[in-house]
């Protein structure tokens, strides 16, 4: 079996918190960072979104670096002795997605250096493949730590819907929750950092990963049915990594954004690997509180999990969290708390 890593400390940014413990907190409690906001649907009601609150009004690229800066900051603050030797895995939004928060990764990675005093550590790089790139930084993140490149390795999402050529975009595909659409997305932003390590005491520890591409990606043009064989593929390759039948798993966190594909896809996944009779397993979602938050999302998920471990409130252990983007990629992780007292996949 591929060798395990740690998530050790976290950071977090969001429209109900901008920190991790505040945004935790706020998702615990169902609260929610959803506003109007300057832009207007088709019948000319204000736009609901879920900007994050920022002491100044950056926009564009330098908002995303501050973002991303303060949620890489704050997870440094519990492990100082990782800067100057962390490789930074930058989390974005598909290359070809309409209106882009980054439109140059390189630029970028060194705006946030920059900002956290940091310079970038090794073979630094950039994902962007939107949801699922966590799943994809924590396959690098994995071998960097295995091939002994670095010490330890951030992955760190940043994204954000509310720009206005990528509204413009999604209300002409009719994909917003407006008040005439309630099969839409809320439009969010965020920024979400994990630090990762290996061999801790403590901590939430990546026990099995699976990533798979949809053919009946949503909205595909040759009109497949749909029976979510990618992301079922993915939960098996992530629960056999681990040892363990999806029976056995506590909950799940997903990044249920609002339209019914994606709750059909995890619904479908579920069902078709469920072996005899399981009690309760709850399903997560930070977009509950915060909209779609894109490339964001998979650290914002684990950020939940490392955090509800650590407070006592999580809804069992261990936990599967899963991702997938428009175009079908499709990413599911096992990880177990260290610090709960129960026995751990095998």
């Amino acid at each position: 079996m591929t060798k395990p890593i740690d998530v050790i400390s976290i950071g977090m940014v969001t429209a109900v918190g901008l920190d991790a413990p505040s945004a935790c907190a706020a998702m615990r409690a169902r609260l929610d960072g959803f506003q109007e906001t300057r832009f207007i649907d088709s019948l000319g009601n204000k736009l609901i979104g879920a900007p994050v609150p920022m002491p100044r009004n950056w926009i564009g690229e330098k908002r995303m670096a501050h973002l991303a800066a303060a949620a890489i900051s704050e997870a440094f603050e519990a492990v100082p002795g990782a800067r100057g030797q962390t490789t930074l895995i930058l989390c974005l939004a598909e290359e070809d997605r309409q209106g882009p928060s980054v439109p140059d990764a390189s630029r970028l990675l060194q705006r946030i250096a920059d900002i956290v005093e940091s310079p970038p550590y090794g073979r630094s790089r950039a994902v962007a493949h939107g949801r699922p790139s966590g799943h994809i930084a924590l396959e690098q993140a994995r071998r960097i730590l295995a091939d002994g490149e670095a010490s330890y390795v951030m992955i760190v999402g940043v994204d954000s819907y509310l720009t206005v050529a990528a509204i413009a975009h999604y209300l002409s595909l009719n994909r917003l929750l407006t008040s005439d659409n309630s099969n839409g997305f809320i439009p969010g932003e965020a920024a979400a950092a994990v630090l990762c390590a290996r061999s801790h005491t403590s901590g939430l520890r990546l026990f099995g990963l699976g990533l798979n591409r949809e053919q009946a990606f949503f909205d595909n043009a040759d009109d497949l049915p749909f029976r979510g064989d990618a992301m079922t593929a993915a939960y098996r390759a992530a629960l056999n990594e681990t040892g363990i039948e999806m029976k056995e798993l506590g909950y799940r966190i997903s990044d249920l954004i609002g339209e019914q594909y994606w709750f059909k896809q995890s619904a479908l996944a579920s069902l078709r690997l469920v072996r005899d009779n399981h009690g309760f397993q709850d399903i997560w979602s930070p977009a509950e509180s915060l909209g779609n938050v894109g490339a964001a999302v998979v650290p914002v998920m684990i950020g939940m999990a490392f955090t509800a471990a650590r407070k006592g409130y999580a809804a069992g252990n261990p936990i599967l969290i899963e991702a997938s983007n428009d175009t079908g990629a499709c990413g599911a992780a096992v990880f177990a708390s260290l610090d709960v007292p129960r026995e751990q996949p095998r």
